[in-house]
């Protein structure tokens, strides 16, 4: 058990704090676009067209994907800290372009290069702060993470909701697309982001290069330094001396073929695994579809605005208990609890829809299923990814890992108009209460329990 009393914890919750900035842009990227959703619909003109709805929203996981893949390569040559620079810049970008041009396909380029920074930070920044954590902190250092998409998904939730005029719930799509909200308060929307991307490109400056990538790129003294600061004298030593045990097994380049050979490809091939179990388990079409899963409720679009915040305070209060219990629980242990809570729900949800029970008590069943997501599944995997995988391949891994999490997403994404129109909702959220199972049954016989052990301890594990 490593000596709580030598760790500079402001420094280490700092920079920490900093890297999360890129899931706080994560969040808000990902959740803005639907409050936007039933006023930038009807400006182009896509209101009645499943599969351009589909586009519009899933154009930015394209992105998502391409960034994530890229970021392999990206954080081995370049280390964690310059691409998170990188991610920071495009946000900027994409903020900007989203909203300023009047061309559908200009739309989708820039929520595609908003995908981009999304693909990037979100396999970066839980990396990064895994590498500069103690285990004891690890847990919920990483969560932290978690907790920024989730600021970063309620704050595009309040800045949607204050930003649109009131609509009455008799207005037609003629009327909306002529009011404020369907010419330029959907652009506001996107625009907003631009103060907290800012934040995050200049702070970004300020944060050091991960020892574990310093080490693996033969600047040792660099590594200690940073080790230094965050744990002093004792603590820089043992776990230099740890991290350059691990990577004196493999010096050699680390090739595809390796990649993919005896227990890394095991290891790779659980975390796509649990990449697609997370994204399937459905909860993330409540937040991209959250106005026609409340309007499927009997909710118009100012009132669904409104219940969309509800779930974001949801949210975010159940991922700060998440922080609180997942180093002690540990992330076996909520996943299987995870997984049965939001099968259950889902199966109650669908027989809503079924029988068209409308209203609040439909409300309470969404809300509830998003609580258990977020004390689970939400900051399990996260933490789960960026500890599974040994120093030598962890940025590679993490990044395929990370791209077949936003190729799940984009299937979800873009599956459920099309679903939702052929099965109904009912049979949408049943279809989502099965793969609950499955995600069940793959964490309970397949994943050991990794609280408390160090990187190097994990990849003993193993």
């Amino acid at each position: 058990m490593e000596n709580t009393k030598h760790f500079n914890f402001k420094y280490i919750l700092s920079i920490s704090m900093i890297s999360a900035l890129g899931g706080l842009l994560f969040g808000y990227d990902w959740v803005v676009i639907g409050g936007a959703k039933p006023f930038y619909e009807r400006f182009f003109g896509i209101s009645e067209i499943p599969h351009l709805q589909g586009w519009a929203m899933g154009s930015a996981l394209i992105g998502c994907i391409v960034g994530a893949a890229i970021a392999g390569k990206v954080t081995e040559r370049f280390g964690r800290k310059k691409p998170l620079g990188l991610a920071a810049f495009l946000f900027v970008v994409s903020a900007a372009g989203t909203g300023w041009f009047n061309d559908f396909n200009l739309f989708i380029v820039f929520r595609v290069l908003g995908g981009l920074g999304i693909g990037l930070a979100s396999t970066i920044s839980p990396m990064y702060i895994a590498e500069v954590s103690p285990s004891i902190y690890r847990g919920r250092l990483v969560s932290l993470n978690q907790l920024a998409i989730v600021i970063g998904i309620l704050a595009a939730q309040f800045i949607n909701f204050f930003i649109a005029d009131v609509v009455p719930d008799n207005m037609t799509d003629l009327e909306i697309m002529n009011s404020w909200n369907g010419q330029t308060g959907w652009r506001w929307m996107f625009w907003a982001e631009l103060v907290p991307a800012f934040l995050f490109f200049v702070l970004i400056f300020g944060i050091p290069e991960s020892p574990r990538w310093l080490s693996k790129n033969k600047k040792m003294d660099l590594s200690k330094k940073v080790l230094l600061s965050i744990g002093g004298k004792d603590y820089a030593e043992d776990v230099q001396k740890e991290i350059n045990e691990t990577l004196q097994e493999t010096a050699s380049a680390l090739s595809l073929k390796k990649l993919f050979k005896g227990k890394n490809r095991s290891l790779i091939i659980i975390g796509i695994i649990l990449a697609f179990l997370q994204q399937w388990c459905g909860i993330n079409v409540v937040f991209n579809y959250a106005e026609e899963v409340f309007a499927s409720a009997g909710y118009g679009v100012s009132d669904a605005l409104f219940n969309i915040i509800l779930t974001g305070i949801v949210n975010l209060v159940f991922t700060l208990i998440a922080m609180q219990v997942i180093d002690r629980w540990g992330r076996k242990s909520l996943w299987l609890m995870g997984s049965l809570g939001l099968c259950t729900l889902y199966v109650f949800i669908g027989l809503f829809y079924f029988f068209e029970l409308k209203g609040f008590a439909l409300v309470v069943l969404i809300v509830a299923a998003i609580a258990v997501y977020a004390l689970t599944l939400a900051p399990v995997f996260w933490v789960l990814a960026s500890e599974i995988f040994p120093n030598k391949i962890r940025g590679a891994a993490m990044s395929i890992t990370t791209t077949s999490l936003w190729l799940a997403c984009f299937l979800l994404t873009y599956s459920f108009p099309i679903l939702n129109k052929t099965m109904g909702t009912y049979g949408t959220f049943w279809v989502y209460a099965g793969i609950c199972v499955l995600c069940f049954l793959f964490v309970k016989y397949k994943i050991p329990e990794t609280k408390n052990k160090t990187l190097e301890e994990i990849e003993d594990l193993w």
